[in-house]
């Protein structure tokens, strides 16, 4: 399976994350993009343990569920595995070699790159560019995950009647999608590092890019999924009745003072520790800017919250804000979900490079 194989085709991309299905369906046409179809589908908490795929049976039903919602008919997807599953590591390599035989010699070296053994990996490589200390080198980007991150993605969308074009890294799918949002806020002609705090429904993920380029990547266990359980606790709900009562209000006067403010700062909290690490393992990178992106972006006033605290000018996410929209998508709805679709955009635009 690539990550780096190049396709032409328009195709879909495809993220499976704690939460939710989330598909998108991008058209091009000349430098302008084209939101044809997209559709999210929740999914059951267990479905996804620790971003790993715990029932392929359960992800291919909410991708069926998703393209049906959408309407969208294009046969082949791009998924991502998640940063955390995948080893990434820069190595030269003479410049004289070719694809063939670069492929030939990280195969046979390979135990030096990955703790594992080629038949427990999926791996890949790209040629990153000429190696700065020396001209007769290259730099090569290698990427290996254990198969079963790849091979459970790959059923799944089969069972769900798609076929896999690329399987990507959620990582590289976020800088691909931040290329879209980058003219909106940098301003400078300087290069720019700009963190994105991608907190969802159970993981926060801090990826600093600097002049576009991740520099930087840290995941910890924190998301939505732990106001949605106070809602529940404190209020007596079902963990379902808990999470729509988050998005559709409609819950006790004392609610955003004892819950929702709380959860806000604990936000707060874990973007400003993640920050730090990323300081302490960075010489002299100091962040020009933050954008908030998955579904706890969207909560009232954080970006004001984090600004504040922080010092820095924070942005929401929205991969959509110059494209335009076919007559059956919904655009309140797609602003909606626009901060936690990052990935899903980062994946469809591989099917335009």
């Amino acid at each position: 399976m690539s990550w780096f194989n190049r396709k032409k085709n328009t195709v879909l991309g495809i993220d499976i994350s704690a939460a939710a299905v989330k598909l998108l369906e991008l058209s091009k046409t000349g430098t302008r993009y084209k939101v044809e179809s997209f559709a999210v589908v929740p999914l059951h908490q267990d479905a996804l343990i620790d971003k790993n795929i715990a029932n392929v049976t359960i992800i291919s039903e909410a991708i069926k569920t998703a393209l049906i919602q959408s309407g969208s008919k294009v046969s082949e997807a791009m998924v991502a595995v998640s940063g955390s599953a995948v080893m990434t590591k820069i190595i030269t390599m003479p410049f004289s070699l070719t694809e063939n035989e670069m492929e030939e010699q990280i195969m046979i070296e390979a135990d030096q790159y990955v703790p594992y053994s080629l038949e427990e990996i999926n791996f890949d490589f790209e040629v990153q560019g000429i190696n700065d200390n020396n001209p007769e080198m290259v730099n090569v980007l290698l990427v290996a995950s254990r198969k079963e991150n790849v091979d459970d993605r790959v059923e799944a969308l089969l069972k769900a009647g798609l076929k896999t074009s690329i399987v990507d890294v959620e990582s590289f799918a976020m800088e691909n999608a931040f290329a879209l949002l980058s003219a909106h806020f940098v301003s400078s002609t300087e290069p720019q590092t700009v963190a994105i705090a991608d907190i969802g429904s159970v993981m926060a993920t801090l990826t600093v890019l600097h002049d576009g380029n991740i520099v930087y990547t840290h995941e910890h266990g924190f998301g939505g999924k732990q106001l949605t359980e106070e809602i529940q606790r404190r209020y007596g709900f079902s963990y379902a009745e808990a999470g729509l009562a988050k998005k559709q209000g409609g819950l006790p006067d004392n609610y955003i003072v004892d819950v929702l403010n709380p959860f806000k700062k604990s936000m707060v909290q874990h973007i400003q520790r993640s920050l730090q690490f990323y300081v302490s393992s960075s010489a002299n990178k100091s962040i020009d800017s933050i954008v908030l992106a998955g579904g706890c972006a969207l909560i009232p006033g954080i970006d004001k919250l984090v600004e504040n605290n922080l010092g820095v000018p924070v942005y929401i996410a929205n991969p959509f804000i110059n494209m335009t929209l076919s007559h059956k998508i919904k655009p309140d709805f797609l602003s909606n979900n626009a901060p936690s679709m990052m990935i899903a955009c980062g994946l469809a635009l591989r099917g335009f490079d």
